[in-house]
């Protein structure tokens, strides 16, 4: 009986703590890529490269590559708002992406690369403009990414995951020659 108890509270346990993470959606081209730096900031739980905004349920990674999904390659950052706020993460976000291009992200191109916030909430909708007008004054041209309520996250397949941390020299001379590191090396010095 101790022991079933004792399990019952832990399960209590895991639920509140839990319940004091939120969970935020980003898309900003190659999922691989958008992982790094959300993991590397302080208040970020996890990070899951996947899929979202489509309507196909339980897409692969092929469907998704095949550009007739609708989905984009996404990430969804689960995250302790007492220690990293929604806002700080759209600054993380903002300075991984060209935000400006409406065909893909750098090396990757086509709609199931493009960028988009995906907002749960009227509060992280009004968030996300605030954002994205005081990241304009960075750019030239106009940010095209799309501010999108949340449907559903699919995530991608057990080999996308981490793929920057299983796969170190693959990733890395990936993301080198996609144009990406270069790009925001010259934006953000």
């Amino acid at each position: 009986m101790k022991f079933l108890a004792l399990i019952l509270n832990l399960l209590i346990l895991q639920s509140a703590v839990a319940a004091e993470y939120q969970i935020a959606t980003f898309a900003g081209g190659c999922f691989w890529c958008m992982e790094p730096p959300f993991d590397k900031a302080e208040g970020v739980v996890k990070t899951i490269s996947g899929f979202s905004g489509g309507d196909k349920k339980n897409p692969t990674y092929e469907d998704v590559s095949s550009g007739r999904t609708r989905h984009i390659e996404a990430i969804q950052v689960t995250y302790d708002p007492k220690k990293i706020s929604y806002k700080e993460l759209l600054s993380i976000f903002w300075k991984q992406i060209d935000p400006t291009d409406p065909s893909g992200q750098f090396v990757d191109r086509g709609y199931q690369y493009s960028t988009a916030i995906f907002y749960r909430n009227e509060k992280e909708k009004q968030i996300a403009i605030q954002s994205q007008r005081e990241f304009q004054k960075y750019f030239k041209k106009k940010i095209v990414t799309k501010l999108l309520p949340f449907k559903h996250f699919y995530p991608a397949q057990e080999y996308h995951q981490d793929y920057y941390q299983k796969n170190p020299l693959r990733y890395k001379f990936y993301r080198y020659n996609s144009g990406r590191d270069q790009y925001l090396k010259k934006i953000w010095k």
